[in-house]
């Protein structure tokens, strides 16, 4: 895959205070991914982009709901999270830009 693919496969980092927990203490990080992204390619990318090794890729898919706001009602659109375990002594700083 080229660069460019990779940065199509990860779409941003999930960067809240539940995630920044994690992070310090399970080695874990949490990512937004496309909906057709599958986990080697996940591992892929995260592997090239960061030049670290990936032990494992676990992904949620949160399905969209309807939400009304001011009267207006609308349908949320299915987003794909991965969460990415990182071998030991490996380690991703999430406030760098690429």
């Amino acid at each position: 895959m080229s660069k460019q693919s990779h940065y199509d496969v990860i779409v941003a980092p999930i960067i809240t205070e539940k995630s920044t927990m994690v992070l310090e203490t399970g080695n874990q990080v949490g990512f937004k991914v496309q909906p057709s992204a599958t986990k080697p390619q996940i591992k892929q990318a995260i592997e090239a982009l960061f030049n670290v090794k990936v032990k494992a890729v676990n992904t949620i898919v949160r399905k969209g709901k309807l939400k009304t706001f001011k009267g207006i009602r609308a349908i949320q659109s299915d987003t794909k999270k991965a969460i990415v375990t990182l071998e030991p002594g490996n380690s991703i700083d999430i406030g760098s830009g690429l």
